[in-house]
């Protein structure tokens, strides 16, 4: 099984510049394990220490929101793409 996960430019240091990486985890939050062990520069990026995702960090599966899903349970089967993105501040006041 292969799922494709897509790495938003600023975490892209910590996946030696890779903008996608495969997993072939069952959920989501086993997604994020997988990557944080393979990327060790991931860790803290996306879940605090209790495995929670930061309040500025969205994770999609084929551009659903796990919120709409399953959260981090949410299933993942071959062919699934995953986007984490995380929220940007910034811009004129």
């Amino acid at each position: 099984m292969a799922v494709t996960v897509y790495i938003p430019t600023p975490f892209r240091r910590a996946t030696g510049n890779r903008d996608r990486v495969e997993t072939s985890a069952r959920d989501v939050g086993g997604a994020l394990d997988e990557l944080e062990r393979s990327y060790s520069g991931l860790k803290g990026l996306m879940r605090n220490e209790q495995g929670e995702l930061h309040q500025h960090v969205n994770i999609y599966v084929n551009s659903e929101a796990i919120e709409d899903l399953g959260g981090l349970t949410t299933a993942l089967e071959d062919g699934d793409e995953v986007s984490i993105i995380p929220a940007l501040a910034g811009g004129h006041p």
